[in-house]
């Protein structure tokens, strides 16, 4: 990965910005909207990175976030990993994924989880299973697997 690439812990004035990428992804796109449809807006997102409930970190190339993970304090779940297209497959969502697992770990969580897409097509699917993510044979309100990651 080019050396360019900063890695940091996410701060409030980076939840626009994350926004904003988060339709640009090449597969599961969301935009602002959709996003509101689930009761997730820049505001709640704000206020739960303020309150300690969401630990994330940021890919910035320059000064602009290329990628983010985000990890939910209390359930131990990875909420979100998102990478723009033109820098995938070099290890910025790697290096997000488990900079945010540590975090969670550090907080005392012994099983971290999330939810992914069960189409073995998609990127997401071999992306988890690869780095050693397991389904649990459930699944969440949106038909995605949960999958999860043990000590």
């Amino acid at each position: 990965m080019n050396s360019a690439y900063a890695f940091r812990a996410a701060s409030i004035d980076d939840v626009r910005s994350c926004f904003e990428i988060r339709g640009k992804t090449r597969e599961n796109a969301m935009s602002v909207s959709d996003l509101e449809a689930y009761g997730i807006t820049e505001n709640s997102w704000t206020q739960r990175l303020a309150a300690g409930k969401l630990c994330g970190r940021v890919c910035v190339l320059g000064k602009n976030i290329v990628g983010y993970c985000f990890g939910n304090c209390e359930s131990g779940e990875i909420e979100v990993l998102v990478v723009l297209p033109e820098h995938e497959g070099i290890g910025v969502g790697k290096t997000l994924l488990e900079d945010v697992v540590g975090s969670l770990r550090a907080q005392g969580h012994t099983v971290i989880w999330l939810g992914a897409s069960p189409d073995p097509a998609k990127r997401a699917y071999r992306f988890y299973r690869h780095l050693g993510w397991k389904p649990s044979g459930d699944t969440d309100s949106r038909g995605d697997q949960i999958l999860k990651l043990r000590n």
